[in-house]
């Protein structure tokens, strides 16, 4: 089953967001190769696609897994979580109509 995941930011954690992006983006190009990640991005601060200092106030995603507890033990792993970005994130099953 789709999920959609809005993870939300804890205020003023930019910095930590930027150290531990890469260990952030390995999870999901991992996910991705397995053909389970259908979109994810941050969510800007500001209406820009580069918010610059304002920077971002948290996450969506949709992906694939096979039931609810299964989304939520991946998300609570992710290393926005364990560096103290995310604040918490909401999991709703999802789905895929259009297009």
């Amino acid at each position: 089953m789709w999920y959609l995941v809005i993870a939300k930011d804890h205020p003023g954690t930019l910095a930590q967001r930027l150290a531990s992006r890469a260990d952030h983006l390995a999870r999901l190009n991992d996910l991705n190769n397995q053909g389970r990640l259908k979109i994810a991005g941050p969510l800007p601060a500001i209406d820009a696609s580069e918010p610059g200092d304002a920077g971002f106030t948290g996450s969506a995603l949709i992906v694939e897994f096979e039931s609810i507890e299964d989304v939520r033990a991946w998300v609570s792993a992710d290393p926005y979580f364990t560096a103290g970005v995310y604040a918490n994130a909401d999991i709703f099953p999802f789905k895929p109509v259009l297009p």
